[in-house]
């Protein structure tokens, strides 16, 4: 891999969308249905390591019918936003972390590293191009999320790590995540399939481990729920994550825990900061692995009084009902705040608070795109 940093070069379309339909995606943008004007591209050779980095119109790639990635599934990707503050500047949130997470990624993919710098230069130089794209800081909940994402490209099916990778950076408008305001999701509990074994890659973001959760995902739509949670592949007992989110569980004493990192549950950069925010305030937070029957009986016996999850595109989500095959168990009052605990409440504001400027970032969590 070189170890020269990147330079992105910038080529502007002459066909950018005009004033009036950007405006409009803007006012109605829900999520990853439109993308910005521009998109990020560079390659990584054997030998070379990365170059050609650009920012140029975004369109359809071109990969031959042999490109690994179609065959093997080696790829990685991330998932983030940028935010208009106030003074209109734009910011994203704790892009170091992403970063991170992505070089973790590539490396059990086996797929070549793409440097801090590069990743976060890669962010500024499409924001700075399409910045008219992020929607105004005082737009509700709106954002432009951003999705990196890295891919074996080589036209070849031999069984061995691509000598040839494409590293793309794209963007989408999101408006609120709950558009009719914050609503208690319901969970299925997947009892057949798991997500992730040990040894497997359930702690890098790679496509396979959604692709592998989509079927778990039908069956909890064809028992009228939104979203599903996987157990461990060994015990078949420990809660581990739902499809694209980390769980949280509050109980009566205000304790906070959640399931321990054991390598089979994906690091969610909102996770570790819910852990910081919830002890700034008052909460003691405790990682250590979460039995189904101490969720089920948990609530059953007011011992836990609120669960919630949490991911980058609806940052937290309060979670209301749990239903197996057989059974099912509400969480908290309905009632009360629409079904929204008053401490899954105040965490999300707090988080919200710092990613839109209007809470001091004492951790030093933002970084200025624009």
């Amino acid at each position: 891999m070189s170890s020269a940093a990147l330079s992105f070069t910038v080529e502007v379309r002459s066909d950018a969308l005009p004033d009036d339909q950007r405006e409009a995606v803007l006012a109605n943008p829900g999520f990853g249905k439109t993308f910005t004007d521009h998109m990020v591209l560079a390659t990584w050779s054997a030998g070379p390591g990365w170059h050609d980095a650009k920012v140029t119109a975004y369109g359809p790639l071109s990969l031959f019918p042999s490109a690994a990635v179609l065959h093997y599934g080696q790829e990685i990707f991330e998932g983030m936003k940028a935010y208009r503050h106030a003074d209109g500047s734009v910011w994203t949130f704790r892009p170091e972390a992403n970063a991170a997470r992505f070089a973790r990624s590539a490396r059990r993919l086996a797929l070549p590293e793409l440097s801090q710098r590069d990743f976060t230069e890669s962010l500024k130089a499409l924001v700075s191009t399409d910045e008219k794209w992020v929607p105004a800081g005082d737009a509700g909940e709106a954002s432009l999320y951003l999705r990196p994402f890295m891919f074996a490209s080589e036209a070849f099916l031999g069984m061995r790590p691509a000598a040839e990778v494409t590293y793309c950076v794209i963007a989408s408008p999101a408006g609120p995540y709950f558009a009719g305001g914050l609503k208690p999701v319901s969970i299925w509990l997947s009892t057949e399939y798991t997500r992730a074994a040990p040894g497997g890659t359930g702690v890098a973001k790679c496509g396979g481990n959604y692709a592998a959760s989509m079927i778990a995902l039908v069956e909890a739509a064809d028992n009228g729920c939104d979203q599903v949670a996987f157990l461990d592949a060994v015990e078949r007992k420990w809660v581990e994550e739902l499809g694209g989110m980390n769980l949280f569980f509050v109980q009566s004493d205000g304790t906070i825990v959640t399931p321990e990192l054991t390598g089979t549950i994906l690091e969610g950069v909102t996770r570790s900061s819910i852990i910081e925010l919830a002890q700034d305030l008052g909460h003691k937070v405790d990682e250590r692995r979460v039995s189904i029957d101490e969720w089920r009986d948990g609530v059953a016996g007011g011992e836990i009084t609120e669960v919630f999850a949490c991911g980058t595109a609806a940052v937290v989500t309060p979670v209301g009902r749990l239903a197996w095959q057989g059974g099912s168990v509400v969480i908290g009052d309905h009632d009360v705040n629409g079904g929204v605990g008053s401490v899954t409440a105040s965490i999300r504001q707090s988080l919200l608070d710092v990613q839109y400027g209007r809470a001091a970032d004492s951790r030093g969590w933002l970084t200025r795109l624009v």
